[in-house]
């Protein structure tokens, strides 16, 4: 492709899309749009647990009521397992993850032992249980069948790596400091990848050239450009925009039960009206190109 921008809407088909994936969609979609480039839909179906091919239909639906329009063919994360599992090992090569055969009870209970645990962006960081394990009791565990998954070494991981940043559209230049999230998972016991590892290879190999998405995934990115440093890949420009919350204050979200798209089409809103006031009411932070 050649465009100026290349942006990506990425849902996870475990429920319809409410106004907050609305407004993602949309900031993705105006940044490609305003610089002559391409908007990318690629659904993350890798939980096999949550993911539904109904909601696939629902998020397909809601966009085009919407009038989104994505160029090239839908992509789906479940059909490109192949490409985790060889970055994922392209880092076992490197020696910097290992096998994790916790449970979340082992991890909790041994969390709670510590007189002081320490916390990252999402609770208390794994304790590195299993990291000192010998590589003939990983390898005897493993190929007796116990589920384990796999954890990236943090600390040489970065000591490979050396100092990295990314360029954000809201600070300017990040520095990152992967170190507070821990041993983070890169493949899961009940699925062959994880978030991060996914999407980090998924954007470089679309081509993304600007990452959208909502400042809930800020502290993300800080692996995120580990991941693309140790496997090569090229770094986007970040653009990480506000959530949406209602009356209450409280972040729209599936789980919270926010009102969905689909409801608001069967009371009979229009939607154009409404893309209208989203892009009026939040100011659009990426209209006229970032």
């Amino acid at each position: 492709m050649n465009a100026s921008s290349i942006s990506r809407f990425a849902p996870s088909p475990t429920g319809r899309l409410h106004l907050g994936h609305a407004f993602s969609a949309l900031c993705a979609h105006d940044l490609a749009r305003a610089k002559g480039g391409h908007f990318l839909l690629r659904i993350e179906d890798i939980d096999p647990t949550r993911c539904r091919p109904e909601h696939v239909a629902g998020i397909l639906e809601d966009l085009r009521w919407l009038g989104l329009a994505w160029d090239g063919e839908v992509v789906f994360q479940s059909k490109r397992l192949p490409l985790y599992a060889a970055a994922l090992d392209r880092l076992k090569a490197m020696g910097l993850v290992y096998p994790c055969f916790c449970t979340r009870a082992r991890i909790a209970a041994e969390i709670a032992a510590s007189a002081a645990a320490p916390h990252g962006p999402d609770g208390p960081l794994y304790p590195g249980i299993c990291r000192g394990l010998g590589e003939d009791e990983r390898a005897a565990r493993i190929a007796a069948g116990e589920p384990h998954a796999w954890r990236l070494d943090i600390a040489q991981a970065i000591a490979q790596a050396g100092r990295l940043a990314w360029c954000d559209s809201g600070g300017g230049e990040i520095a990152a400091t992967p170190e507070i999230h821990g041993d983070v998972v890169l493949a899961r016991k009940d699925a062959p990848t994880s978030y991060h590892l996914a999407v980090t290879v998924d954007d470089a190999a679309q081509g993304v050239t600007d990452v959208v998405r909502g400042e809930d995934l800020f502290a993300a990115t800080h692996v995120h450009r580990l991941l693309q440093a140790l496997l090569g890949l090229p770094v986007p420009c970040y653009h990480h925009h506000p959530l949406l919350t209602d009356d209450k204050g409280e972040r729209l979200a599936k789980r919270a039960g926010s009102p969905t798209l689909a409801a608001m089409r069967a009371e009979g809103v229009d939607a154009g009206a409404l893309v209208e006031r989203l892009r009026e009411r939040f100011s659009f932070p990426f209209r006229g190109g970032g």
